[in-house]
């Protein structure tokens, strides 16, 4: 039986679908709140702070990218997409927006129940193990703010999506520290991802290109294990 404080909000325009996921939460002891367009996900979003969203992708008035592009205060919210589409290039668009997982209908209820709470507990840990983080991160030029999940280079804001600033923030937050491909893998997208870990390396390449000539030795390889962010340039 889940723990009573994970909150689950289901979102999906058929109610029948919606219906049939909060019905087999609630019996697992989970709270749970239902929307119906992507409009009514970021508003119940907001005011109830779920653990984790099941979130349907084609809905009337806002799709389920588009909520993953404007949900706000991310960080302590998993996301499962789920889509009647089973394109690789959907599914690959839907994690780099920020979603944790993806099922393609129709799906099994029960195999969405054990990754729902499979990424619940993800959230969970994650949360116990970093109470306190540091409000900026600064090496090399390159300044974040990790509350506000931006990133400025010598000045210059930035555009990255959220996978790419988790990335920057895993590495630029623990300079010297190298990561293997898996690790990195593990820990920014927490799942087993469709793209293995040569979506690491298109991450980098994509960081480094944004970040700019000045810094393109702030994320280095280490050849035959991963990567590692220095502030030595020399």
């Amino acid at each position: 039986m889940a723990r009573v404080e994970h909150r689950l909000l289901v979102v999906d325009d058929e109610a029948s679908i919606v219906n049939a996921i909060a019905y087999a939460f609630r019996r697992e002891g989970y709270i749970v709140e239902t929307a119906y367009d992507g409009e009514e996900a970021l508003a119940k979003a907001a005011s109830f702070r779920p653990h984790v969203i099941v979130l349907d992708v084609m809905m009337p008035r806002m799709n389920g990218y588009d909520v993953c592009r404007r949900l706000e205060n991310r960080k302590g919210i998993g996301i499962i997409l789920l889509t009647v589409k089973n394109d690789i290039v959907d599914k690959v668009l839907g994690l780099e927006l920020g979603a944790d997982d993806y099922m393609t209908k129709p799906f099994d209820l029960r195999e969405l129940t054990a990754r729902v709470k499979a990424l619940a507990r993800r959230v969970e840990k994650s949360a116990a193990e970093e109470p306190e983080k540091a409000a900026f991160i600064e090496l090399g030029g390159v300044k974040i703010g990790v509350l506000q999940r931006t990133l400025h280079a010598h000045g210059e804001l930035v555009e990255l999506t959220p996978k790419e600033f988790d990335l920057a923030v895993l590495l630029l937050g623990h300079p010297e520290r190298v990561y293997t491909r898996e690790e990195l893998l593990e820990l920014v997208w927490g799942m087993e991802y469709a793209g293995g870990t040569r979506t690491v390396d298109i991450h980098i390449q994509r960081l480094r290109k944004k970040l700019g000539d000045q810094q393109q030795l702030l994320l280095q390889t280490v050849y035959g294990i991963g990567y590692k962010a220095s502030g030595d340039r020399a």
